[in-house]
């Protein structure tokens, strides 16, 4: 786990380990969406939920979309929303959870209003740049200041494996500058800018730097497939005030 400049929030990129689920999804699964045993991934969640010491958890049925998904301070009960990749908040003790295999998560803390946000962020993402207009709604709804944010990058795809057969159809010409070999591409440092323009200070962007295409230890759809049908679990990344 990365640490942020401040002590009023928690947050943590969870590995596979630790958990119920078997097979492909050994152990730590958190998606209700990949054919998992339904409650293993209750109990899944139930552990993470003990492990930070939430009140709710809040997650998404992501759909690499650009939605962002204003969390209530005080939303009830746990929730899953419909369609909707990143999540904030100024609640506090609830978790806002964004599920991951290569891709991001991005954990987004302003310690002076305080706010948090999660953010589920594939290549997809990227090109719809979920990460400013994640940003830009924690300017519009708690009056964040961008260069007090302070940023953290999940174990993700790294440009090792993103391979990006299809890039001249798939992303804009402004991320060809990112190829780091022919069909390679360095989405670290996609975000890392777009979180600059987004007026995040560059030193308060912590990047994790594991790939997790590479690392036994997340899961990851791409491995998968290299190695079989391409069915697994999703790992997950976790914030909460």
């Amino acid at each position: 786990m990365g640490k942020m400049k401040s002590t009023n929030f928690r947050s943590h990129f969870f590995s596979r380990h630790g958990g119920e689920s078997r097979g492909p999804y050994a152990s730590l699964n958190v998606s209700r969406s990949v054919g998992d045993d339904p409650l293993d991934v209750a109990c899944n969640r139930a552990r993470i939920k003990d492990n930070m010491g939430l009140t709710h958890l809040v997650s998404s049925r992501q759909v690499h979309g650009e939605k962002v998904f204003v969390v209530a301070d005080d939303p009830g009960e746990d929730l899953e929303v419909d369609g909707y990749d990143a999540l904030i908040t100024t609640g506090q003790n609830i978790g806002l959870m964004v599920q991951l295999a290569d891709c991001q998560g991005i954990i987004l803390h302003d310690p002076v209003t305080p706010a948090i946000a999660a953010i589920h962020c594939g290549w997809r993402g990227s090109v719809s740049r979920i990460i400013g207009n994640t940003v830009d709604l924690l300017v519009s709804h708690y009056s964040s200041d961008p260069v007090r944010i302070q940023a953290m990058i999940s174990p993700s795809l790294g440009p090792c494996c993103a391979e990006f057969i299809n890039h001249r159809r798939e992303l804009p010409d402004a991320f060809q500058s990112y190829q780091v070999k022919p069909d390679y591409f360095n989405f670290w440092d996609i975000s890392r800018d777009q979180l600059i323009q987004a007026g995040l200070d560059e030193g308060n962007i912590e990047i994790s730097g594991i790939c997790t295409s590479c690392s036994p230890d997340y899961f990851s759809y791409r491995r998968a497939y290299r190695e079989g049908n391409g069915i697994t679990g999703r790992h997950c990344a976790l914030v909460s005030l």
